[in-house]
């Protein structure tokens, strides 16, 4: 008998729904507003504060859903093991990101930390593209986002010399 077959649906979705929670937790948690980054000088194009919370949970949201869909595409224990691990770096280096910046003030180890990122959102894409296409395009805004988030964090490394 297959047991992977007879596990209820929901596993998978509740699994991914609590990391993307843990991931955006951690990171919140991570993540401090008030004194020395509001000291920062930030470009003009930044988008305000308050924008952030509802980007990132929209970017949780379809990143778990990818995982979702390609879970549920295989049965493979391998396959599944490599899924998990490439979200379980992503989410790693998700939050050390916050960590560096906000914790340790250290916007230009961030930047270079989130180039890491960045590859852990290609490598997801990549690696979950061959299970389901649909994956590809729940993580293209993810990449986007991360991308135009390097930008910032160039951004504020190079008006804010000396940090």
């Amino acid at each position: 008998m297959n047991h992977s077959r007879s596990r209820p649906g929901w596993v998978p979705v509740a699994f991914a729904a609590l990391a993307a929670i843990l991931v955006a937790l951690l990171g919140f948690l991570s993540t401090d507003l008030e004194g020395w980054y509001q000291t920062l000088v930030r470009p003009a194009w930044q988008p305000p504060d308050w924008l952030f919370g509802p980007i990132w949970t929209s970017i949780y949201a379809m990143a778990a859903l990818a995982g979702v869909l390609a879970w549920h595409e295989t049965r493979d224990a391998n396959a599944r093991n490599w899924i998990l691990a490439l979200f379980a770096l992503n989410g790693f280096l998700n939050v050390l990101w916050s960590l560096l910046f906000f914790r340790l003030q250290r916007p230009d180890l961030a930047l270079a930390e989130i180039f890491l990122l960045w590859l852990s959102i290609v490598a997801l894409i990549v690696g979950l593209r061959s299970f389901s296409r649909t994956t590809t395009w729940l993580l293209l805004p993810y990449l986007a986002w991360v991308t135009y988030a390097a930008a910032l964090n160039a951004a504020v490394v190079r008006l804010n010399p000396g940090l």
